[in-house]
């Protein structure tokens, strides 16, 4: 059935403002990351996170879950790997390194995360790479070198990178490992198979709240950081996974992933706005160098 025009018109500007809406909250997650420092530990942080999610979709999404359950149970190490790299590594990762690092940082380096990707999909899957692509992955690589030794080469001279930085360089590997995964998702529905990775999820943080808590680092939060926790577990974890999932729906994953090259300038833009941190030279060379990768990257 052909869709009118007016009506089509409707669908594409709903998933435009759906998948911007998504990479805002995702790049209010560095903030909120950022505040949280001193207001709650990172892997209680992560663990309460995924806890909130898992409690407001167990109920909702509990029978399609059980009505799907021979479909995840067939593949539950694919469930167990897909929700604790992707969600509980890059997660206690990225909170980790949020105590050393800039909000800045942290939402440009999220930029080598689609460049990360396409080098998994050529190592992985034998994808067919053009000049154009590869261009496009040394730029966008050179401008996170470039903000994580802060434009100074005696840094990279000397390797010594911010432990920050490398934790979160660390933590999109994990992520670009997650997208990679997705080819291989099992016939479910988005909802569901979010909601199963969100529990999975949640159980794999329980370790690590339990080293937390055995080195003595767990700080229960205060009454800021239950606020940043009910942000994160709303927005960032859920509303705007739903939004993705929709809008993924309505126009393609491949226009939808695009919207996620904005994570980067919405970060950077909130961590000027609402932290007050300095944007420096290295910082709008390095986003032009990230942004500019990713569009010759994604020429084809």
């Amino acid at each position: 059935m052909k869709i009118p025009r007016s009506l089509g018109k409707g669908l594409w500007d709903r998933a435009y403002l759906l998948l911007i809406l998504t990479a805002l909250m995702w790049g209010g997650n560095a903030i909120a990351g950022r505040l949280a420092v001193g207001q709650v530990s990172p892997m209680l942080l992560t663990c309460i996170r995924w806890a909130i999610v898992a409690a407001i979709l167990g109920p909702l999404v509990g029978r399609q879950v059980m009505a799907e359950w021979p479909q995840i149970g067939a593949r539950w190490p694919f469930f167990v790997l897909m929700g604790s790299s992707g969600f509980t590594a890059f997660n206690a990762l990225f909170y980790a390194a949020a105590y050393h690092t800039s909000a800045m940082n942290l939402t440009i380096f999220q930029g080598a995360i689609p460049v990360l990707v396409l080098i998994g999909t050529i190592l992985f899957f034998g994808s067919r790479v053009i000049p154009l692509q590869i261009l496009g992955m040394i730029v966008t690589l050179l401008g996170v070198v470039l903000v994580s030794v802060k434009a100074d080469l005696e840094v990279l001279k000397a390797l010594a990178l911010n432990i920050g930085d490398v934790w979160m360089l660390i933590a999109c590997v994990f992520y670009a490992g997650y997208t990679l995964g997705l080819r291989r998702r099992p016939p479910v529905s988005g909802l569901v198979f979010f909601t199963a990775l969100a529990g999975v999820a949640f159980l794999s943080s329980l370790p690590l709240l339990a080293m937390e808590i055995a080195q003595g680092a767990m700080q229960w939060p205060t009454w800021k950081g239950w606020l940043i926790l009910l942000y994160i577990g709303f927005c960032p974890s859920l509303i705007s996974q739903i939004f993705f999932i929709r809008g993924v729906e309505l126009i393609g994953p491949a226009r939808a992933g695009l919207f996620v090259n904005l994570v980067p300038v919405f970060g950077a833009l909130l961590a000027v706005l609402l932290l007050g941190e300095p944007f420096a030279f290295y910082h709008a060379l390095g986003l032009f160098l990230v942004l500019g990768g990713i569009w010759l990257a994604e020429r084809k």
